[in-house]
């Protein structure tokens, strides 16, 4: 296992602390059970079977399609798991950071999409030293002004004579942006200003068009004409970059891909141009899923693509009942320290009464209403069954990225509550 934990077990929130080590075959033998209560809650888990199962459904739809994907890493940071995307086929990764892509890189990856502009004095000399350190390693990085190639090419001058360096040269892709959302070019000619000045430019290679498309998703029949209208605005900064002799690669990428409505930029991927073209979706939520906005954004896509099978959710946060004063009221070891509220509030998906090892469906009235620092506000039909004090509820997310970055460590459970192994994760 890649990247070995440099923390001791009692530092990481709610790990054993009894097995007084972080091996993982120490883990695995211990064959500890969530419905036993062998970790304290409130515990992120991960779902065996459903990983697998989307890390091979993404993998498929992408091979399908005739693209290739590099997964966003910002979504876990866990180097567990991209091995995993690597060794199911991934082309390479995708981060929003200089820092984030060090363990994409520690993990295996070769391919590094840098989904950001990069600008910072101390995250272009990581740069630098990244590919000087790994010759076989490619990265690309985001620009989108004139402003931010100067910026680069003054660091560059202060680079060279400081360290009598004279084989700078990062690859980067145009990324074009939609108006009043984030970065990008807004304008055709502004873009292709741009891409003259990377080509002119002695320090960056421009190797390829970039967009996001999520931003755009509303999961109506808005979706489709709006993404089609940025992936024609990319084709013609591509094609215009192409007929100019403006690219400096001799593969061109186009990319684009969040984890909504990632179908829609599919045809936009794969334009033909002067030189090879390779269409990279950067998906990253895909590996968990959610409960909530993705599930639904992903009904549309199989509806869309006529899709039998969907991604299916991996993750979730255990917690125990710790008070229930008061009829209709319940109050749940968990709060916003443990798992994301940024989109929705989460969802009650499973209840485990005490000492019982299975799962039920909870009760249709019981329903998560508000989120404290360590508390969780469980309401529920006073007159239906109530749940009582040692009781576990199970809660669903919406947005898997901001659950992953509150914890250290999660176990990757079975279908039976056996925790097989664990991944750790580095924010």
């Amino acid at each position: 296992m890649s990247d070995s934990l440099a923390f001791q077990a009692c530092t990481l929130k709610h790990f054993p602390a009894e097995l007084g080590t972080t091996e993982h075959n120490t883990f695995a033998a211990a064959r500890l059970n969530v419905y036993e209560n062998a970790f304290a809650f409130p515990l992120a888990v991960l779902n065996q079977s459903a990983l697998e199962h989307n890390v091979q459904w993404m993998q498929r739809f992408a091979r399908d399609k005739g693209v290739s994907l590099a997964p966003h890493g910002k979504t876990t940071m866990s180097p567990e798991l991209f091995e995993l995307q690597l060794a199911a086929g991934a082309w390479g990764l995708t981060f929003a950071t200089v820092f984030q892509a060090r363990t994409g890189i520690r993990a295996g990856a070769k391919r590094i999409i840098i989904a950001n502009q990069v600008i910072c004095d101390a995250d272009l000399h990581q740069l630098q030293s990244l590919l000087q350190t790994h010759p076989d390693l490619r990265i690309w990085f985001l620009v989108d002004s004139i402003e931010q190639v100067r910026y680069i090419e003054a660091w560059a001058r202060r680079y060279r004579d400081n360290n009598q360096q004279q084989s700078l040269r990062f690859e980067c892709l145009l990324e074009i942006g939609i108006a009043g959302q984030r970065t990008g070019c807004r304008q055709f000619e502004q873009a292709l200003a741009l891409a003259r000045c990377i080509h002119q430019s002695p320090i960056l290679a421009l190797g390829g068009i970039e967009c996001y498309e999520g931003n755009l998703a509303t999961d109506t029949e808005k979706d489709k004409p709006a993404v089609d209208a940025l992936m024609g605005r990319c084709e013609a900064v591509a094609r215009a970059c192409d007929q100019q002799q403006l690219f400096d690669t001799e593969e061109i990428i186009i990319s684009a891909g969040g984890s909504a409505i990632f179908d829609l930029v599919v045809p936009g991927l794969k334009i033909e141009l002067g030189r090879p073209v390779r269409g990279v979706l950067r998906s990253g939520c895909y590996i968990t899923h959610d409960h909530g906005v993705y599930h639904r954004h992903l009904a549309k896509v199989q509806e869309r693509e006529g899709l039998q099978e969907s991604l299916l959710p991996g993750l979730e946060v255990w917690t125990m009942v710790q008070s229930v004063p008061e009829p209709g009221l319940a109050l749940l070891t968990c709060g916003k320290r443990d798992i994301s509220y940024d989109l929705t509030l989460p969802f009650v998906t499973g209840y485990a009464p005490i000492g019982e090892q299975a799962r039920s469906v909870p009760q249709p009235s019981w329903q998560i209403a508000a989120l404290n620092d360590q508390h969780a506000y469980l309401h529920f039909d006073a007159t239906s069954p109530a749940p009582v004090v040692g009781d576990r509820v199970i809660l669903g997310i919406s947005h898997p990225c901001t659950t992953f970055d509150k914890w250290k460590w999660m176990p990757i459970i079975d279908e039976n509550g056996q925790a097989l192994s664990y991944i750790t994760t580095r924010f």
